[in-house]
């Protein structure tokens, strides 16, 4: 038996290994494509070079369908079981309610609650740019209400209210210096999927469904986190970012249902399984970031419950 477990463990580490070295290829991938660019005469073995790491990609993409299709077929073709059910995910989705966000609220010290902070930080994808992204032609009315959230998200013109910037200050304020290389591959992975999802057109459902979720399930954590910082004795100037989540998102996720994913399955049936895998591959990537989170801060579920 003992025999057996150390075969298993060396796989588990291997797969870890390769994941890592996975998501760390592919964060390097989505930071030269979104960075703007000039032409150069290597422009040729560029783009060879990039379809090389879009079918990576996409392998990746269609492994992580794979584990959830079962679930995902559940979804009801009809728009108000549809909603029904995306919306029951905020309770019974991956990842949701996990110990990690109260212990962040009530216990985790300064030092806890500044790793956490720097691996949300550098794990951070931009929700602005993939809003962005996902709504080139979309339906005029989902294509409006990604425009009303994209707006929003740009501090409806006002720099100081931008929310990535706002993110930013924040890990200014508290002197955190996140870097790639000390960032849990998990971080990437949950970036990487999100862009993934918004670079490529086939997945632009996928893109609407993992967007609408990191709606509908952020203000519970983002709670937390405020409460943490508060508890810290940080006052409103740091804590704004996740002071603000915990309250606009609730509205965003509302009108997000209703304008964004009631009419798309409304208009077309089909539509329901790319969303519903969207938002439960966001939710299960969330899940393991929230694992690892605990491994590496020693938190003991046992304790936790």
């Amino acid at each position: 038996m003992s025999g057996l477990g150390e075969v298993a463990g060396e796989a588990g580490t291997e797969d870890a290994r390769l994941s890592e070295r996975l998501h760390r290829t592919l964060l390097r991938f989505n930071h030269a494509r979104l960075a703007p660019g000039f032409p150069t005469e290597s422009w040729r073995a560029a783009v060879q070079e990039e379809t090389q790491l879009r079918l990576l990609e996409g392998e990746y993409v269609e492994a992580e369908r794979q584990r959830v299709a079962a679930w995902a077929a559940e979804a009801p073709e009809d728009a108000d079981g549809f909603i029904a059910w995306f919306e029951d995910l905020k309770e019974s989705g991956p990842g949701q309610h996990d110990p990690l966000f109260p212990w962040l609220a009530t216990q985790a010290t300064r030092e806890q609650m500044d790793w956490f902070l720097t691996q949300e930080v550098a794990g951070e994808a931009g929700f602005d740019d993939l809003v962005a992204l996902t709504q080139l032609q979309l339906p005029t009315r989902a294509k409006l209400e990604l425009a009303r959230n994209y707006w929003d998200e740009m501090g409806r013109g006002r720099e100081d209210a931008m929310h990535g910037p706002m993110l930013a200050e924040m890990a200014r304020k508290l002197g955190l210096k996140p870097t790639d290389e000390d960032t849990v591959w998990e971080a990437h992975a949950l970036a990487n999927l999100l862009c993934a999802f918004a670079f490529n057109r086939r997945y632009t459902y996928h893109a609407v469904g993992a967007l609408g979720i990191v709606e509908e399930t952020a203000p519970g954590r983002t709670a937390c986190v405020n409460e943490g910082l508060k508890r810290l004795g940080f006052d409103m100037r740091v804590r704004r970012y996740y002071a603000l989540h915990s309250t606009l998102d609730v509205k965003h996720s509302e009108t997000w249902n209703k304008e964004v994913l009631r009419p798309l399955v409304e208009a077309n049936p089909a539509c329901a399984r790319p969303l519903a895998e969207g938002a439960l591959l966001r939710l299960t990537a969330g899940a393991r970031c929230f694992e690892r989170y605990r491994h590496e801060l020693g938190l003991d579920l046992k304790s936790l419950s």
